[in-house]
C-alpha cells in the first residue's frame, strides 16, 4: 500500500498514477457539489473551490494536461477553465467516449497515460477505458463500484485537488509546489 496525505491507495494505483499525462474531469458533482443554481432571471451559478484550482495549476506546471468534458454547456465553466489556464475544454458533450477518443488522437497519447474523474454513469465508460478511472466520494453508487480509485472527499470539496496531490507526490513534488490560490 502506498501512503497519501488523504489514506492508503494500493501500489497498483500508485504504479498507475506515476504514468498520467492527462487528467480528464467532468465538471458537476465534481468541481461543484452537484447543484446547479438557477436565479430567477435564468442566471445560473456554480461554486468552484480554490483548492482545485491550486492542484490544477500545480500538475499543469509539472507537465500533465487538463481536459473537461462535460455534458452541459456552461460560460461559468468556460470562464473558470480559461482562467485555470486549461485548453482542452469540451461541453455539451453528449459521448463522452468520443469526446475521450479526440483527446487521444489530438495529444498522441496512451489510454493508460489518462485519469478520468467522474461521479456519474455517463462517466462509467470512459473511466473504465482510461489507465485510473477516479470516483469522486459521493459518486453514484455504480461509479464508486467501476472505479480504481475513490477520493476522500466529495465532489466540490477538493476531490479534484486529492488527485492533483496525489500525482504531484507519485513525482516528488507535493511538499514543494508554490503558487497562489486559484
Amino acid at each position: 500500500m502506498f501512503t497519501t496525505p488523504y489514506g492508503l491507495i494500493s501500489n497498483e494505483n500508485h504504479q498507475r498514477a506515476t504514468q498520467i499525462k492527462l487528467l480528464i474531469c467532468d465538471v458537476d458533482g465534481v468541481f461543484s457539489d452537484g447543484r446547479i443554481y438557477l436565479g430567477n432571471d435564468g442566471e445560473e451559478l456554480k461554486a468552484f473551490h480554490t483548492k482545485d484550482g491550486f492542484g490544477m495549476k500545480a500538475i499543469m506546471q509539472m507537465g500533465i494536461e487538463i481536459a473537461i468534458i462535460t455534458g452541459r454547456q456552461s460560460n461559468i465553466v468556460e470562464n473558470r477553465m480559461q482562467a485555470l489556464g486549461v485548453t482542452h475544454i469540451m461541453q455539451g458533450i453528449e459521448d463522452k467516449m468520443s469526446a475521450y477518443q479526440s483527446l487521444l488522437n489530438k495529444l498522441n497519447l496512451t489510454s493508460n497515460e489518462v485519469a478520468y474523474i467522474g461521479d456519474d454513469v455517463v462517466d462509467l465508460a470512459v473511466m473504465q477505458a482510461c489507465g485510473l478511472g477516479i470516483a469522486v466520494f459521493d459518486a453514484h453508487p455504480l461509479v464508486l463500484q467501476g472505479a480504481d480509485l475513490i477520493t476522500t472527499t466529495k465532489g466540490g470539496f477538493g476531490a479534484v485537488r486529492e488527485i492533483c496531490d496525489l500525482f504531484l507526490q507519485c513525482h516528488s513534488q507535493l511538499n514543494t509546489t508554490q503558487g497562489k490560490s486559484q
